[in-house]
């Protein structure tokens, strides 16, 4: 089908683990933060289309990670890893960037359950404390309404689903969700909030889960859960903006993204790749997760809303390019492009606007790694919903994107990558 183009040519578990005798490490070529690469540098210079983003980099706070992916003779991929703007130091609001981490997370969980709890055991959840909701037990006929886990993970991972997620955060915990972030290497990360307005004690306390059988019987039940102190903020005092809506009031200061989540670039980028290339990522990385695991991420990353069959999500509301900001820029009359997949993550909030994702064209048989953030907030007020999101940020997304499609299309390798793993056909839910 004919793609849109815009002119430029926690813990230790038993789970069994996808492993191979090969583990590649990731070389960077950025030698410091705000040094560019100059290969990336020097393609971002060849689309015009670029230039307005480019011409503010300050003011638009882009940072780009291009990573190129090159399969010896035995497939085994070597990631070589391009920066532009990189400094893990800026803050931006992740947004929905942190589902990818609590997906992950809670796949791995499950694997210290009791047997025979899974990702399709339905699961119920209380509520103990202020700023708490709960979801009864209930086993709808249709089994993509009822309360799993993997129907949270594909809610979020399908069209970014806020509910979906608080769901998985307060199945985690805040404290054993950013143990185990510490734990896996990413120190920079801290995952503390709801996606509802809860204060900072409210988010310190998470429900009381079960998971129960079709019938209603209780298979597990977990007590409410609490964190006794918030885990440090990475940066330290976090400010953004120069004024801030609180309904019709302004407020004239910058608004305090302190107490926010904080997910640096590379770590997310890290992550996607630990979910798609589990052995590329160093043994203290990875996640303690099944070959079935890895493939359900497969699927639910790459999936458009229609393409899963997944019944609660219906034209016209949620198209095709819902939550494919690269490349296809968002736009409601975009067509896929024939043998290309995308698989990714994406975030949009308070004028930030990111995409990280894992490109496989079957097509010239090439794959890439690209992440991109930017802030798109001209008028410099937070929360007033007045944001350049389809008008500078998704369009440059796009632009960014086909960018380097064409460019990894055509660039020389050694040996082509066998791609079939991330086309095989997607597993039954």
């Amino acid at each position: 089908m004919k793609a849109i183009l815009f002119s430029i040519s926690m813990l230790a578990t038993t789970a069994v683990l996808a492993q191979s005798a090969a583990a590649p490490q990731i070389k960077t070529v950025t030698a410091a933060v705000g040094e560019d690469s100059r290969l990336l540098d020097s393609l971002l210079r060849t689309a015009p289309q670029l230039s307005q983003v480019l011409a503010h980099t300050d003011q638009y706070q882009l940072q780009i990670i291009y990573t190129q992916i090159n399969r010896d003779s035995h497939n085994i991929p070597h990631f070589t890893r391009h920066t532009y703007h990189l400094n893990p130091q800026q803050y931006f609001n992740p947004a929905s960037l942190v589902k990818l981490p609590v997906a992950l997370l809670s796949l791995e969980k499950l694997h210290t359950l009791p047997s025979p709890i899974n990702r399709s055991t339905i699961m119920s959840t209380g509520a103990a404390w202020r700023c708490q909701t709960p979801v009864p037990f209930a086993a709808p006929a249709d089994s993509d309404r009822q309360a799993t886990v993997g129907n949270y993970i594909k809610r979020m991972l399908l069209v970014s689903d806020n509910l979906a997620y608080n769901r998985l955060y307060e199945f985690l915990g805040q404290k054993p969700l950013n143990d185990r972030l510490q734990q896996l290497g990413y120190p920079g990360s801290r995952i503390v909030r709801r996606f509802a307005p809860c204060d900072t004690a409210a988010n310190r306390h998470t429900n009381p889960i079960a998971f129960h059988s079709a019938a209603g019987d209780t298979l597990y039940k977990e007590l409410a859960k609490v964190n006794p102190r918030t885990p440090a903020p990475p940066l330290g005092p976090v400010f953004a903006g120069r004024a801030y809506k609180v309904g019709s009031r302004l407020i004239h200061h910058p608004y305090d993204f302190t107490t926010a989540n904080n997910l640096p670039l590379p770590d997310i980028t890290a992550l996607l790749q630990s979910a798609l290339f589990p052995d590329a990522v160093p043994g203290t990385q990875r996640l303690n997760l099944a070959s079935a695991d890895y493939a359900f991420l497969r699927q639910y990353l790459h999936l458009t809303p229609h393409a899963s069959c997944f019944s609660t999500y219906a034209a016209p509301k949620y198209f095709d390019a819902y939550k494919k900001y690269l490349y296809y820029g968002r736009q409601p009359e975009a067509q896929p492009q024939a043998g290309l997949r995308i698989f990714n993550i994406v975030g949009m909030s308070h004028g930030y606007l990111a995409d990280v994702a894992y490109f496989a064209d079957s097509l010239h048989q090439s794959e890439f790694l690209l992440s991109a953030i930017l802030y798109v907030n001209q008028d410099g007020i937070i929360n007033d919903a007045n944001y350049e999101y389809d008008t500078i940020g998704e369009p440059f997304l796009a632009q960014l994107g086909q960018l380097f499609y064409q460019y990894e299309a055509r660039r020389p390798r050694q040996y082509h990558p066998d791609l079939t793993l991330f086309f095989q056909k997607d597993p039954q839910p």
